[in-house]
């Protein structure tokens, strides 16, 4: 049995939740209080819905504790709380919420919060890793101090190995998959040679991805 999803509040991110969720075939409910964009989700969504988010009565005559999966996405820090709050008390197993700030995200995570996530920040540092870098093809924030990159490879590492190269010794980074077009390969053994056209996905502190950065600028 496929998980059910609610989505609460369609703005630009909430927007793209709900309609990636649709689009790889889940069941989606959104929630908005605007009723223009309820009427635009009903192209993609399973239900679509207007109500307030904060009203705990109208979520509850929604069923929302049937979810298993509530996405808070809601702009205003204290009708996102709220929300996320009521989420939690209908038993919901996995509430992921977006954070304004910091604080907002102790706050949440103080409530019960499985997820919080800064589409905005996070999408910053994203982009800032990329300009800095012309061999950095993106990168993902773990933490404030561990991140994942994808790196072009470079003529000198072409034709090696991964134990010859040996990235975790020398930038103390762990490649955890080499794609190449299409394809994934999500498990790379130590004798897998290097082709020219691979992109290597390192994970590691972010100290150490950037000295692999450099390497690519010398």
């Amino acid at each position: 049995m496929k998980k059910q999803y609610v989505v609460i509040g369609l703005g630009r991110f909430g927007t793209s939740v709900a309609k990636t969720l649709a689009e790889q075939g889940a069941d989606v409910l959104v929630i908005d209080a605007n009723e223009e964009k309820v009427d635009q989700a009903i192209s993609y969504a399973t239900h679509a819905v207007q109500a307030d988010a904060t009203d705990e009565q109208a979520l509850r005559s929604l069923g929302i504790r049937n979810f298993d999966v509530a996405c808070v996405c809601l702009g205003e820090i204290q009708s996102s709380i709220m929300a996320a709050l009521i989420c939690k008390e209908q038993g919901i197993d996995l509430v992921l919420v977006k954070a304004q700030s910091e604080v907002h995200a102790k706050v949440l995570y103080k409530m019960g919060v499985d997820k919080v996530v800064f589409p905005e920040r996070d999408m910053g540092i994203r982009v800032a890793h990329n300009l800095i870098s012309s061999n950095i093809l993106d990168f993902i924030e773990l933490s404030d101090d561990y991140g994942i990159a994808e790196i072009e490879v470079h003529a000198p590492w072409v034709g090696k190995t991964l134990v010859d190269l040996d990235f975790r010794k020398k930038y103390g980074v762990n490649i955890i998959a080499i794609k190449n077009g299409h394809s994934v390969n999500v498990s790379p053994l130590p004798g897998d040679v290097i082709a020219e056209d691979d992109v290597l996905v390192v994970i590691g502190e972010e100290d150490s991805i950037s000295r692999l950065e450099q390497y690519g600028e010398k």
